[in-house]
């Protein structure tokens, strides 16, 4: 169960970063943000009300608030890299440093992987590599090293939610992501209140903003769930094939071109998944 659980979170965050990045595309990235998150909580609190689950120990709820720091540290470093650097160099360092830091903490904790699982793993990473690729129009290395510091820092933020949020127990349910998002919502309302950015959405946004917001909430919910019925390194190097979701959407939704790096990511993709299910 952990692998399909996994599996549908990896197809869960790429369908939210393409329902946020079109949101981008009609309204102010905070006003975007801010919103998603806010209904992300809402989600959140149906789903932990709708479980039954009786509420957390106070040492869950600590776990989960640390993971939305960590995620919220995570996007914030992301969409700055993406809004003013080379989004060849960030986007594939993000979701790499986002696989590769809950695997190694999944083994120094304990976990042994399989050799199957462990060449799963490489395929999963470097699908992650070819399926963010790009192209880089500026060589500037000013420009590059901050992309790479930006992306290194995303990745980190990334890692450390897995890991954080796979410390909570099973009787805890799903409070802890809603403590999670509490965190998140709280962070991004100060950050708004201090910059004061423009929350106002447009007609033509919403409709994607809410659909961000629920599925990134999904996606977390179904990898709590993966990280708690298997191994965190597996389960962490299967949700990080997010971008395979995100570039199928855009060749489907926007007739994006899918390079031959990105469908030979594609194929790695699925190779790897196979052998970590195996």
């Amino acid at each position: 169960m952990a692998i399909f659980f996994a599996g549908l979170s990896a197809l869960m965050y790429g369908a939210a970063d393409f329902c946020g990045g079109m949101a981008t595309r009609k309204a102010h990235l905070a006003a975007v943000l801010a919103s998603s998150q806010a209904i992300g909580l809402v989600v959140a609190v149906v789903a932990s009300v709708a479980f039954g689950f009786r509420p957390a120990a106070p040492g869950d709820l600590v776990w989960g608030i640390v993971s939305g720091v960590c995620g919220t540290a995570g996007i914030a470093a992301l969409y700055s890299a993406l809004a003013t650097t080379e989004v060849a160099v960030a986007s594939p360092l993000a979701a790499v440093t986002g696989a590769v830091i809950p695997v190694a903490l999944g083994v120094l904790a304990g976990e042994r992987p399989g050799v199957a699982a462990w060449v799963g793993i490489v395929l999963g990473v470097s699908a992650i590599v070819l399926l963010t690729a790009g192209s880089s129009a500026s060589h500037r290395q000013g420009a590059i090293r901050r992309a790479a510091l930006l992306g290194v820092l995303a990745g980190l933020g990334f890692g450390l939610f897995f890991f954080a949020i796979s410390k909570t127990s099973r009787s805890s349910g799903l409070w802890p992501l809603v403590a999670a998002r509490v965190a998140t919502v709280s962070l991004v309302t100060v950050f708004l209140l201090l910059t004061r950015k423009p929350v106002r959405l447009s007609r033509g946004s919403l409709p994607y903003v809410m659909l961000s917001g629920a599925l990134d909430m999904g996606a977390n919910i179904a990898f709590l769930l993966a990280s708690r019925s298997g191994m965190l390194s597996i389960s962490a190097a299967v949700a990080a094939l997010y971008p395979g979701p995100t570039v199928i959407l855009a060749w489907i939704v926007l007739r994006e071109r899918v390079t031959a790096p990105r469908v030979i990511g594609l194929a790695l993709a699925l190779a790897g998944v196979a052998l970590i299910s195996a």
